[in-house]
């Protein structure tokens, strides 16, 4: 029970302690902007937006394109099969006709 109060005692000067240092202490202060500052700093968070728009329409037109592409490689496969089936059945014509 006595080491109880021998305890606060002391966590009480050392809080004290902590709390003269920390208003003995310079105070941290925000730089202040100019107007000029505000704008210019402004016009780049403005330019950066700008740019991100452009790009993600780049991305859009970009997926918009290779979904195209995709789609005429596929018919483009569809017809070399189409032509090869009536190459081969033409071929296969002529060779029972000639025997």
């Amino acid at each position: 029970m006595q080491n109880t109060f021998t305890i606060r005692p002391n966590l009480i000067i050392a809080c004290v302690a902590l709390l003269f240092s920390g208003c003995a202490s310079d105070p941290v202060s925000a730089p202040i902007l100019s107007g000029e500052q505000m704008l210019s700093e402004s016009q780049g968070i403005a330019n950066l937006g700008d740019r991100w728009q452009k790009g993600k329409q780049l991305v859009e037109r970009g997926n918009i394109l290779v979904s195209e592409g995709q789609n005429k490689i596929v018919e483009g496969n569809r017809m070399i099969e189409e032509g090869e089936k009536a190459k081969n059945e033409s071929e296969e014509s002529y060779k029972n006709t000639k025997k």
